[in-house]
Parts: C-alpha cells; structure tokens; sequence
C-alpha cells in the first residue's frame, strides 16, 4: 500500500493536472456514485489533498470526493478524454479542458457534503499527519508517552493511523532502524533521549520521502513507489534481508510484525530487556 509521502505526491501530481479546472464529464463505476456524474458536471475542482492515505478532492458545488487507494488503487493523469490501456478498472474519471485524473482498481471511493466530511469514520480515526508541517519533535514526543499509547510495542502502533497518520510499513522499518530500537520495545521503555530521538525520527524520514521524489529502485516495487530522477531515498533495512547493516556490517534479518514483514539490524536493535 502506497504509504503517506506516495500519497501526497500523487495529490502534488493530480492538483497540478486540474486544481481549478472546470469538471467537463465525471465518471463513476459504481451504480451507487453514477448520480454524482450529472452533480459534478459544470462544477470546479478547488483542491486535492491527502489525509493519512486517503485523497480529499473538493469541488465548488459543496462536494468533496473521498477515496482511499487500499492495497491497488492507483492514479493516472492523462489527456482529456484519454483511458489509457490497462489491465486496471477504471473507478473514477474526472475530465477537464486541459486533463483527465483517472481512478484504477480502488473501491473505498465515496461522495460527501464538503462540510460534513470532517465526520467520515476514516477521518474520524487519524492522529496527526506526518507530513504536516505543523507537527513538532515535542508534540510527537508527548503522543508517544501518552497513556493511550505508551503500553503498546512500536511494531504495531507505528502502523497504527490512529497514532500518526500516513506510516506505512517502509517508513515503520526505517525509522526503528534511525532511532536504533526493535519492534517489541514500547514508547514506556524508552528514556526521554530516546524518546526524542524516536520522534525525530517519526518526522525526518517520512518527510526526506517526500521531498526526494521517490525510493530508489528495489526488486518488487510498485512503480508508483519509485523516482525516476534526482535524489532518491535509500532503504537501509527495508527489503535488505541477508545484506550487512551500513552501520556495523551484521545482516539484516526480516521478521514478521503485524502479519507484515519487518525488517531490522539485530545488532543496532536489540530487544527490550524483559519485564
């Protein structure tokens, strides 16, 4: 699943293609949405943003289309009235003057009153954004030491949207590598330097994701993942299994944590001591 800096580049991407363009002709696949196409005819998209995982694209007409990419959602911008060639199905289609934004294969795709969609479940269940300028080392700190938070191991609540909205399991491996802790400490383990060195952590990495444009090409990638030019963020654990840590040269191993692989430098992560 595409994880928050993927996320917010598509919404870069899909905004600069038709931010303030007018809706020509909307598409929908499903029958339950195919009233929304006469709706959203005619209308303006104002903005498309992302929040945790999920894409908020708002027209002018006092609707905001909610989706979420789920493990296969993918979007494509194209010419206007393009479909590209795809094994895909196509969900959405918004089409301008100048672009079409298209919507393959995702299904948690649903209409909302602009000023009722703060209340969608989703939504409803975010922690803060990673990617949020406004988050700060210290309030990030403070969330992990807070009782709704700090009895649980970090392999799970760092994958937890309720914690912090927009980690993913790439980021998860990467940041308890950065922060040289293993997967079953907790946040109640850590003393106040590790703490902020987790936090830290939980905001750098995520955030050199997105401004580097994309990871460096690794075998199994989504597509979408990848950067094609420039900078490009590097894995130091993640899918590294077998190779030797850039650290202290013992090999990385892969665990599962979550039902989802993990992967860690048993020598710069050791486990938590036992209670």
């Amino acid at each position: 699943m595409p994880e928050g800096p993927e996320i917010r580049r598509a919404a870069d991407r899909l905004a600069a293609a038709v931010a303030g363009r007018t809706v020509l002709r909307a598409q929908f696949a499903f029958a339950r949405l195919q009233r929304f196409e006469r709706e959203l005819a005619g209308s303006r998209i104002l903005s498309i943003i992302p929040r945790g995982k999920a894409l908020l694209t708002t027209f002018d007409n006092g609707w905001t289309l909610y989706t979420h990419n789920q493990l296969y959602g993918v979007w494509k911008v194209a010419l206007p009235g393009q479909r590209p060639d795809s094994t895909r199905s196509l969900r959405v289609a918004l089409d301008t003057a100048s672009a079409a934004i298209l919507l393959y294969s995702a299904s948690d795709i649903e209409l909302w009153r602009s000023d009722e969609i703060e209340a969608h479940p989703f939504l409803q269940g975010l922690g803060p954004d990673v990617l949020d300028p406004a988050l700060d080392v210290d309030a990030v700190a403070a969330r992990l030491q807070s009782p709704a938070f700090r009895g649980r191991a970090l392999g799970a609540l760092l994958l937890d949207q309720g914690f912090l909205a927009g980690m993913g399991n790439y980021l998860r491996a990467e940041v308890l590598f950065d922060a040289g802790l293993h997967p079953a400490s907790r946040p109640r383990d850590l003393d106040a330097a590790q703490t902020a060195k987790l936090a830290r952590a939980l905001l750098a990495i995520p955030r050199h994701s997105y401004a580097t444009r994309g990871i460096e090409p690794t075998k199994g990638m989504r597509a979408d993942y990848l950067a094609h030019e420039g900078e490009r963020f590097r894995f130091h654990v993640f899918k590294r299994e077998g190779q030797p840590c850039e650290r202290c040269g013992t090999p990385i191993v892969r665990i599962a944590s979550q039902s989802r692989p993990l992967f860690l430098c048993p020598h710069c992560q050791p486990g938590r001591p036992s209670q």
